[in-house]
C-alpha cells in the first residue's frame, strides 16, 4: 500500500505537466497524418483496402515516423519534462524530508517514466486501428479490409520497440535527474539522435544507443543498413548502465535538488 501511495503522489504530478498531454499527441499524431491523406483521394481507397499486404502496409507506414522521429524525440521530451518537476517547483528538499528511501524515489520516478512510455505505445497501436478502419465508415465502396491482422506479430513488433527506446530513457533520465535547467538534457538529446540518424551506415551503427528503433525499422523493411550486432541485447545493457549510472550519481550528489 505504501509503495502504491508513493505511485500515485508521483502520478499526479504528471498530470499537472506537459507530459501526460505527449502521450495523447505521441499516440494521435500519425495515425491522423495517415487518415487525412488517405481520404484526400477516396477513389483510390477500395484496391487499397482489400489489398493482401494492407495490415503490414499500414504498420510500415505508421511506424516510418513514430521509430525516426516521434518516439526518439518525444522520448527526450516528456522524460525532461517529468524529471524536472522537482527543480520546477523547487520541491526537492520537500521530497527529501518525506520517509521514503532515495532508492524508492528515484525508482518510481523512472516507472513513472517508463507507465507512460507503454501509454503511448497503447494509444499509439490502438489509434492506428480505429483512423485505419474509419473510411470504411465514411468513403462509399471502401470495405472492411480482406487481408489477415496478426496481431501476434504486432505484438512482437511493439515490444521489439519497446526495448529500441530503453537506452533513450534511460540516459535522459539520468541527465534530467542530474541538470536543472530542462535545456541541458533535451539538447544533448538532441544532439545523440542526429549523431544516431547520420551514423545509420556506419558498420558500428550499433554502438548508438539512440538509434535502435530507427535501426530496427529499416532492417524490417528491407532497406540495406549494416547489421553487426544483436541491437535489442545493447539496448538492455545501455538501459541498465543508464540507469545505475544515474542512481549512483543521484545519491552521490550533495545538494539534491
Amino acid at each position: 500500500m505504501h509503495t502504491l501511495r508513493i505511485f500515485q503522489s508521483e502520478w499526479l504530478k504528471t498530470r499537472r505537466s506537459l507530459a501526460s498531454w505527449l502521450v495523447i499527441i505521441g499516440g494521435l499524431f500519425t495515425p491522423v497524418i495517415i487518415f487525412l491523406i488517405r481520404i484526400r483521394r477516396p477513389h483510390e481507397l477500395p484496391p487499397i483496402y482489400q489489398s493482401p499486404n494492407f495490415w503490414q502496409t499500414v504498420w510500415n507506414q505508421s511506424w516510418e515516423s513514430m521509430a525516426m522521429f516521434m518516439f526518439p524525440m518525444g522520448i527526450i521530451m516528456a522524460t525532461g519534462l517529468i524529471t524536472q518537476l522537482e527543480f520546477k517547483n523547487n520541491a526537492w528538499k520537500q521530497l527529501h524530508t518525506t520517509p521514503q528511501r532515495l532508492t524508492t524515489i528515484y525508482g518510481m520516478k523512472l516507472f513513472i517514466v517508463l507507465v507512460m512510455l507503454t501509454q503511448v505505445f497503447i494509444a499509439f497501436n490502438v489509434f492506428m486501428y480505429l483512423f485505419s478502419v474509419l473510411p470504411v465508415a465514411l468513403v462509399r465502396d471502401v470495405r472492411y479490409p480482406t487481408a489477415h491482422l496478426d496481431w501476434l506479430l504486432f505484438l512482437r513488433g511493439n515490444f521489439s520497440y519497446f526495448i529500441d527506446c530503453l537506452p533513450i530513457v534511460g540516459l535522459q533520465f539520468l541527465l534530467g535527474m542530474h541538470f536543472k535547467n530542462f535545456l541541458v538534457p533535451f539538447g544533448l538529446g538532441f544532439l545523440l539522435w542526429i549523431a544516431s540518424l547520420t551514423g545509420m551506415t556506419w558498420e558500428y551503427n550499433y554502438i548508438l544507443p539512440y538509434s535502435y528503433s530507427m535501426q530496427d525499422f529499416l532492417v524490417n523493411t528491407g532497406r540495406k543498413i549494416p547489421v553487426n550486432a544483436d541491437i535489442h541485447v545493447f539496448a538492455a545493457i545501455y538501459f541498465v548502465v543508464f540507469v545505475a549510472v544515474g542512481y549512483g550519481m543521484y545519491i552521490g550528489k550533495n545538494e539534491k535538488g
